[in-house]
């Protein structure tokens, strides 16, 4: 009688670890998908700008139609991505153009020293910034996770619920790995 109580016993504490385990579970795959739409946010906030900024510098250099073309298109892509790895490609096809469109500016004096370029500078800048900084703490949880995902004993308990890793939102080009460089030196 005592070894079927030692079992029963067993067996409950078992199922209470994996309950505990597939409860931490839930709790790191929220986390993962609440600084997912942190950076989703961020990006937003950018593809907001995007079109002012445009707009600022199509009226000193109207004939840079093919930059503002890619930008626009680069822009829609991004806009549109349905997944952590698109979304990586397409920000970093957008962040090559917007460089493009704010080398465009570098070649207009009269555009640099306008209030509204800088404005829209400065807060492109910025949100450059939130937008790193959000991808970190989304990376931050992707690596929680998946660390769980793969260590014993929890991974026993994410095969058995079919949790799996969360992938980490990269961007693939190492050129766009550097913030865009704002320059608000007059001329």
């Amino acid at each position: 009688m005592i070894a079927l109580y030692v079992v029963v016993g067993l067996l409950l504490l078992v199922a209470l670890a994996a309950v505990i385990s597939y409860n931490r579970f839930v709790v790191q795959r929220n986390l993962v998908q609440e600084s997912w739409r942190q950076v989703d946010v961020e990006l937003r906030r950018r593809y907001d700008l995007i079109p002012n900024l445009i707009e600022t510098v199509k009226g000193y250099a109207a004939h840079e139609r093919g930059v503002f073309e890619r930008v626009t298109a680069a822009r829609t892509r991004a806009v549109d991505a349905g997944n952590v790895h698109d979304q990586g490609e397409a920000e970093t096809a957008l962040t090559g153009s917007l460089r493009g469109l704010l080398a465009v500016g570098e070649n207009y004096p009269s555009l640099k020293a306008a209030g509204p370029f800088r404005d829209l500078q400065a807060q492109l800048a910025t949100t450059e910034d939130r937008i790193a900084a959000a991808r970190r703490f989304y990376n931050g949880n992707v690596r929680a996770l998946n660390t769980r995902v793969e260590a014993v004993p929890s991974n026993l308990v994410a095969s058995v619920f079919h949790v799996g890793p969360a992938e980490y939102f990269e961007v693939t080009d190492e050129t766009v790995r550097q913030p865009v460089q704002v320059d608000f030196g007059q001329q």
